[in-house]
């Protein structure tokens, strides 16, 4: 069987803004491209982008909920992004040397006792993903239905910040494909572990304000995992409407 991708979406900037885009080219080896570009490093991190390094590095929604409410525009022109946040309107700067445009701007966002942000720093070895490896994130709409279902209520995809959303499948049949190649539009890859989750996914993505216990939920299937991480094995162009499914 296969299913359909539905959103393909990108993080121009680790935790800070989320954009949809209709196609993309994926490449052996590598993210999706733009995604996680950037990250914002706290005032404890010793992270300078030269080398991956974990998420505890950066500022991200698990500190900072507020942080989950904020979109984001790329022009890849000329690396400069616009970002959009319901409490503090917009923002348009270039990354690479404007970086404490947007430290000033996210400051009311930030709860006390927390590591503040300090710098923002380009990827320069791969992208800053959650994963040790260059991934990819997919998506199961019948999972997130799934969840949905549990908890009750309608939750936005958004919550979850995946790369590739997919529907048409049974719930979790994403979990099955660790280690197996999947065919998506002309590009295959290979999941290569499931996604663990944090709090991140507790703060609402319209308003930034926690108000479900997504992890609680998954916890109902005897984990909090939600997503599989995978990496791209074969390069191909990917859009909107492809089909996805075991190659």
């Amino acid at each position: 069987m296969t299913g359909r991708i539905t959103d393909i979406l990108r993080y121009p900037i680790k935790s800070h803004g989320r954009e949809a885009v209709a196609r993309v080219t994926l490449t052996e080896g590598q993210s999706l491209p733009w995604d996680r570009h950037w990250a914002v490093a706290h005032e404890a991190s010793d992270a300078d982008g030269s080398d991956w390094v974990p998420c505890r590095n950066f500022t991200r929604g698990a500190k900072v909920p507020g942080l989950q409410a904020m979109t984001a525009a790329l022009d890849e022109a000329d690396a400069r992004v616009t970002l959009a946040h319901p409490e503090l309107g917009q923002l348009r700067f270039r990354p690479d040397d404007e970086g404490a445009r947007l430290i000033d701007w996210t400051r009311p966002l930030m709860p006390e006792g927390r590591a503040a942000s300090d710098r923002v720093v380009r990827a320069e070895a791969r992208a800053m993903t959650d994963s040790d490896f260059a991934s990819v994130t997919l998506c199961n709409h019948s999972s997130h239905r799934a969840v949905s279902q549990k908890l009750g209520r309608e939750l936005s995809i958004h919550r979850w910040r995946g790369n590739l959303w997919f529907d048409g499948l049974a719930p979790w049949e994403e979990f099955d494909w660790i280690d197996r190649e999947v065919r998506i539009g002309s590009a295959v890859v290979i999941p290569r572990e499931r996604t663990g989750r944090c709090l991140m996914t507790h703060a609402n993505p319209e308003t930034g304000a926690r108000d479900a216990d997504i992890l609680g939920t998954l916890e109902a299937w005897g984990h909090r995992d939600f997503s599989v991480m995978a990496e791209v094995v074969k390069s191909g162009e990917i859009a909107v409407g492809d089909e996805i499914g075991r190659a």
